[in-house]
Formats: C-alpha cells, structure tokens, sequence
C-alpha cells in the first residue's frame, strides 16, 4: 500500500469528464493520481516539491492511485467506500462537493439534505451513509483532534431552517456563512426554534 508520495510536482490536467489527474515525480518514477478539482488550489506551482497522501483501488483490469492533501481525508474516503454501494468516484465526489468538515458534520447530524447536494446522491444513498457512519465518523472525528463546528442550529431543525433559506433565495454558501454566525454570537446555539433562527439569519444576511 502507497500511504503517501512527497516529490515534485510534474503536471496537473483536467480530464473532459471533469477528474483531475496530478503527476508527482518521486525518485526518477511519476505517480498519476486523481485529486479533488477543488484541490487545485491547495497544490504549489509545477517544479515545487509537493506531499500528497494516497489511496491505492486495484481491481483486476484497473489500478487507480487516489490522491489527498491530508491524511484525514484520505481515512474519511476510506471510510465512506466501506458503505455498501459508495464507490470511489462516489467518494470523491462527496469530499469534492461538501469539503471535509461540512461532510462530516452532515453525517454526524444525520442531514440528508446536505449530502444530497453531491451529483448521483439520492435520499436514499444519503440515508445509508448516514446508517452506516454516524457512529464512526464521531468516533473517528474525537480521536483524530478535529473540532467539531460551532454555531449552528442543533440539528432538530437545521434542515428546516437551511430549506427555508435557500427557498428564500440564499446561496448554500450564504446560509453557511450566516448559522455560523448567528450562532456563535447570539443565544441560539442550543435554540430549537426554526422562526428564530430563520429571523436572525436572514437580518444577519441583510447587513
């Protein structure tokens, strides 16, 4: 198992289907490894030295070498390809489309919503991950140092208000943004009225 390849960074490309395929050059050998597209911003210029953390899938006509800017990332994907019918590209997907700590969080909080948001990734898929992680990734979440966010609504009513918002107009990353702050500097955080979040948010949006 490649547990992870420090080298140079040789090329970068995006592939028409949307992948992103990384070449690092360690000791005279180029490893291809498919990244995140959002991941290419975190990369240094091509002929600077680069660390990428990876994930080896073999099948019997394939080998694809999967490639992240952290090692918790790396054993989130790990994690969420062990659920029943989560491929790789899957995998990747969902990390790409919510981020590290957003994909958590949803899982851990048991919204559905959130993760739907990922292209091939019904309600139904949703809820298995969540079935199948929630347990795990809090564990995993408290060993691994991560901090949990703060300052949104509890979870009884996040998805209420989060569809109410978006209803109204406001962007995923909007309404982010706002729970966030709302709870962080008012009483709400262990608030579950929807109406009061909802009314602090969007005063907080229309600043």
């Amino acid at each position: 198992m490649i547990g992870y390849v420090r080298g140079t960074l040789a090329e970068s490309q995006k592939l028409p289907n949307g992948r992103v395929i990384v070449t690092v050059e360690a000791s005279g050998v180029g490893y291809d490894m498919q990244i995140n597209p959002r991941a290419l911003s975190e990369l240094p210029a091509t002929g600077e030295r680069v660390q990428v953390f990876t994930h080896l899938q073999s099948r019997e006509d394939l080998q694809v070498l999967f490639g992240f800017s952290s090692r918790a990332e790396r054993d989130v994907f790990r994690l969420l390809t062990s659920v029943s019918g989560i491929g790789p590209q899957m995998g990747m997907a969902l990390l790409d489309t919510l981020g590290l700590n957003e994909l958590i969080q949803s899982v851990v909080s048991g919204n559905t919503r959130v993760l739907s948001r990922t292209p091939g990734v019904g309600n139904k898929t949703a809820e298995r991950i969540i079935l199948e992680l929630k347990t795990k990734l809090s564990e995993w979440r408290q060993h691994s140092g991560i901090v949990a966010p703060t300052g949104g609504p509890v979870s009884a009513v996040q998805e209420d208000v989060e569809m109410m918002l978006m209803a109204l107009g406001y962007t995923n990353s909007e309404i982010g943004k706002a729970l966030a702050a709302v709870g962080s500097s008012t009483a709400l955080s262990k608030n579950d009225d929807t109406e009061a979040w909802i009314r602090e948010a969007i005063a907080w949006l229309s600043r």
